[in-house]
């Protein structure tokens, strides 16, 4: 073909990125790219031109949860090639902070994790900083407690969370000031900053060794005592229990908190039980995801628990689902922030104080909750980075199944530590005679019921999504399933207790609501549009709860319906 000018830098570009990559199958995968690329086949060349341009139109960027993306060649995509560049970008943002610090490394059981995790350990060596790597595959929050636990100056967590098979990630805290928790601005711009300034990775020293690889009893036995420790003693332990770790890594340190909280044993998913990056049961390893879960109602419709709960593969999420006789499968999902008011509601009874934070696309009823208990209540952007910072934070939830309950020890969400308060909730109220169920039913009654749902779109064309919010930000509706919207917020703008951020936010108000909200937003770890949807309906003392919840539900359909239409998705 005849090259132009930007089709020869594109070349160039890749065949520079082709010299370096220290990793075989990246290395074989780019030849192969760039071969087709300049072979006779048409259609092969064009495909392969698509591949180059699109792997080499920028470089992945830290996000809501640091870098992550598909794995393969090219600056955006995960390759041990974008890891040491980030490894270098981030020990020298640490060194300047603490010379001499400690990094702590973990990682999951993803393809290339280990590789990555050992890479980043080899770069922090060398540039003169302390690195030390968990003693094997471990859950996000061993991570997170790490960095608390060891003092240490940063930590990297080797992960793509519940993303699909072929993703990794780069999850990144920082110890002193930020306790501990992910990063933020502009410690983000900070780190990119040092990364854009690698020239190349000839300029990046990898040390042969140095490091030091932690047993289990410098983190996971101290983790392991903290998060059992948070379940009262005298506490009721009767609770059986259906348990998945969705093929990811936190099946033996579930299973150990458990044991070591003095719960029966937890029966665990035979098929979904060992980890395995391929996943093969599941076409997206996520909980909320349609059929993750079968798996686990297969074998609650066999075994018949009390509760049935999942990790997501880095068990950092906790989903929980309860008996329901109208549910196609016998069991029901709660949604996240159905999870997130039982824990807090379970904390008030406990007489925990401090902050309850949620974030601005999660459920307005745990403001209700903390109003109710005399407890301040804050309000953050989307993510655990966020939340991590309320001040006096001592219970923080996300709708998307994400709970931080000890934020003294793990300043970010954590799947393990939930389930066993979770697992304590549920234990006091079954010797009470109660289920989850009616502790839900109770709170709608003493606060309204707050019915949630989601609109989540997924595209392959990210445009699609720029496209949606460009949209609605031109035309803005003004009435949507029979509801006046009220006000339409543009987040870019940011506010006083905002920072920045792409999103939209409407309030709705209309007949047989006491409010509504709206927020739409792209997704920061998955090619996704999100519409969080929340209405609030009062329950008065002679209301049947069932129908106030059945007419909830056809107006978040409704809502649904509508805004899928004005956002032309």
């Amino acid at each position: 073909m005849t090259l132009t000018p930007d089709t020869a830098d594109l070349l160039a570009r890749a065949r520079t990125w082709l010299a370096e990559d220290p990793d075989p199958e990246t290395r074989a995968e780019l030849a192969d790219l760039l071969a087709s690329a300049e072979g006779p086949a048409e259609e092969q060349e064009c495909a392969a031109w698509s591949q180059l341009a699109e792997r080499f139109s920028g470089t992945l960027q830290f996000g809501t949860a640091g870098l992550r993306g598909e794995m393969g060649a090219g600056p955006m995509r995960m390759n041990r090639a974008v890891v040491i560049r980030a490894a270098a970008g981030l020990a020298a943002y640490v060194g300047k902070r603490a010379p001499g610090g400690l990094v702590v490394i973990g990682y999951d059981a993803r393809h290339k994790s280990y590789d990555f995790a050992r890479d980043t350990a080899a770069v922090v060596t060398a540039a003169g900083l302390r690195a030390a790597l968990l003693p094997g595959p471990l859950p996000t929050p061993v991570l997170a407690f790490a960095v608390r636990h060891l003092d240490a100056a940063a930590g990297v967590m080797v992960t793509a969370s519940h993303n699909p098979p072929r993703d990794n990630g780069y999850k990144v805290y920082l110890g002193g000031d930020l306790e501990g928790a992910q990063i933020v601005p502009p410690h983000d711009a900070g780190i990119a900053a040092e990364i854009d300034a690698v020239q190349s990775l000839a300029d990046v020293p990898l040390a042969a060794d140095g490091w030091e690889v932690l047993t289990g009893a410098a983190v996971l036995d101290p983790y392991l005592a903290r998060a059992a420790g948070l379940v009262a003693p005298a506490a009721p332990r009767d609770l059986s229990v259906v348990y998945t770790p969705l093929h990811g890594v936190g099946r033996d340190t579930f299973l150990a908190a458990f044991e070591q909280a003095g719960f029966p044993a937890p029966a665990v998913v035979a098929a979904q039980a060992d980890p395995d990056p391929d996943f093969p049961t599941v076409g997206f390893p996520n909980p909320e995801e349609p059929g993750a879960m079968d798996l686990a109602f297969e074998a609650a419709v066999a075994l018949g628990p009390d509760i049935v709960v999942a990790n997501d593969p880095d068990a950092d999420r906790l989903a929980v689902a309860v008996p329901d006789g109208a549910a196609a499968a016998g069991w029901r999902m709660l949604r996240g922030d159905e999870v997130g008011a039982l824990l807090a509601a379970h904390l008030v009874a406990r007489a925990a104080g401090g902050t309850f934070a949620t974030t601005i696309v999660s459920s307005s009823l745990l403001s209700r909750i903390a109003a109710a208990a005399g407890l301040d209540y804050a309000e953050t952007l989307t993510g655990f980075k966020w939340i991590s910072r309320a001040p006096g934070l001592r219970y923080g939830y996300e709708e998307a199944l994400g709970y931080c309950v000890d934020p003294l020890a793990v300043r970010d969400k954590d799947g393990v530590s939930a389930a066993l308060l979770l697992a304590e909730l549920a234990a006091g109220l079954k010797a009470d005679g109660r289920t989850l169920t009616d502790l839900l039913d109770g709170l709608a009654l003493r606060h309204g019921l707050h019915a949630t749902e989601q609109l989540a779109v997924r595209v392959d064309d990210l445009r699609l999504i720029a496209d949606a919010m460009s949209r609605l930000r031109e035309q803005p509706p003004t009435a949507l399933a029979g509801l006046r919207v009220d006000s339409a917020d543009d987040l870019e703008q940011g506010s006083a207790d905002l920072p920045p951020t792409d999103g939209l936010r409407y309030r709705l108000s209309g007949p047989g609501v006491d409010s509504a909200r709206i927020v739409v937003r792209p997704s920061g770890t998955e090619p996704k549009l999100k519409c969080y949807l929340e209405v609030v309906v009062p329950v008065g003392p002679a209301d049947a709860l069932a129908g106030v919840r059945s007419a909830a539900a056809e107006l978040l359909a409704a809502l649904k319906r509508d805004l899928s239409a004005a956002a032309g998705i």
